[in-house]
């Protein structure tokens, strides 16, 4: 392997952080850079088509984080190569990934912290102890949950039990280079305007970049229903279903907030009504 070149695929949703990491390792020869990817979902599938050596992987992204993209490879039963979690949550990432013997970069990367990131990176090919990384990241990974970024390293940098949940309690938004904490239970039904969700909440409307379809799969449908292509209504918050003259059905929210729900939705909301 140390004669091959290191196949390599960087991940991060911030363009210029992207840049800069490439043109870093594009001065190490035995480095490939072969894919590069801006959310979590796109990681998945080039991960799977490529099978890369190396992945410097963000951790809080759109759509998948960076704990959920190693959860996703491993339900498709694609192998995991080694990962470099790249993070800028310094508090407790390094307590985090020190513990569990994997590396890690903190944002923004300086070339002195990559050449030593690369070297474990040479030593692991070398010394073929690919399966015990996989262990140690899948040991890391197996039982997150749904929480945002940030609670996820404080708990395994603390040592706190981490139980096994599906959905998230939390919706980690992201705004420059803050993170706004948005409880779960507290959203009402969330809209799309162009390429973002309105998440309206009981302290206000927050903005964040995602997709309406990974916004549904990431909430627990116990509660929140598609009502339409563009609307998703928490059912906790629902007062009335209201069929018009014409056919149509509206939601009516505790806060007189009307959504339409369109035909395509409308059996999946009914049933929802009855839970």
């Amino acid at each position: 392997m140390s004669h091959q070149p290191i196949k390599t695929i960087v991940v991060d949703d911030e363009p210029l952080a992207r840049k800069g990491l490439k043109a870093r390792l594009e001065r190490h020869a035995d480095i490939e850079i072969v894919a590069e990817c801006q959310n979590g979902l796109d990681a998945v599938s080039m991960i799977s088509q490529h099978r890369p050596d190396l992945v410097f992987l963000d951790i809080q992204m759109p759509g998948l984080n960076g704990f959920q993209v190693i959860h996703k490879l491993r339900e498709l039963n694609q192998p995991i190569p080694m990962i470099i979690f790249v993070t800028a949550y310094d508090s407790y990432a390094i307590k985090a990934f020190d513990v569990h013997a994997l590396d890690y970069l903190l944002k923004p990367a300086d070339d002195e912290r990559l050449a030593a990131a690369l070297e474990k990176v040479r030593e692991y090919f070398t010394t073929q102890n690919q399966d015990e990384q996989s262990r140690k990241l899948v040991t890391l990974v197996a039982e997150l949950t749904g929480d945002d970024c940030e609670e996820i390293l404080r708990k395994l940098a603390s040592g706190e039990v981490i139980e096994t949940n599906p959905y998230p309690d939390v919706l980690a938004i992201k705004d420059g280079s803050e993170v706004t904490r948005v409880a779960v239970q507290d959203i009402q039904w969330i809209d799309a305007a162009g390429d973002y969700m309105c998440v309206h909440a009981l302290d206000g409307m927050h903005i964040m970049r995602k997709t309406m379809k990974e916004l549904e799969q990431e909430l627990n449908p116990q509660w929140f229903v598609r009502v339409h292509r563009s609307a998703i209504a928490n059912i906790r918050f629902v007062k009335k279903l209201v069929s018009h003259i014409s056919g149509e059905y509206h939601l009516i929210l505790q806060n007189d907030t009307e959504l339409k729900v369109s035909r395509s939705h409308r059996d999946k909301v009914k049933a929802a009504m009855r839970m």
